[in-house]
């Protein structure tokens, strides 16, 4: 089941289900604590993570460290399957 999976989130653009599966059950992990309390992994589409916050500052925050962040994804995950963030106000 698991290479089905994969293809099929690859078909709607995802990145492989590990990625999916690591990005929320180690969130805090990887992007801090402090970015963590404020932030939560929405969804995966076209490589792209959308992030949900709870304060404008804080999306513009994350929003500036866009870079930072990805970087710092790409090192943890093993992988440049985030390539790009969303950042909305919940």
């Amino acid at each position: 089941m698991g290479p089905s999976l994969q293809r099929l989130l690859s078909h709607l653009g995802a990145p492989k289900a590990s990625t999916v599966v690591d990005v929320f059950d180690r969130w805090p992990e990887l992007v801090g604590a402090e970015i963590a309390k404020h932030s939560r992994p929405i969804s995966f589409s076209d490589n792209k993570l959308t992030i949900g916050t709870d304060d404008a500052a804080w999306a513009s925050q994350l929003r500036w460290a866009e870079k930072e962040l990805l970087a710092r994804l790409a090192i943890e995950l093993g992988s440049d399957d985030v390539k790009a963030l969303e950042i909305r106000v919940d």
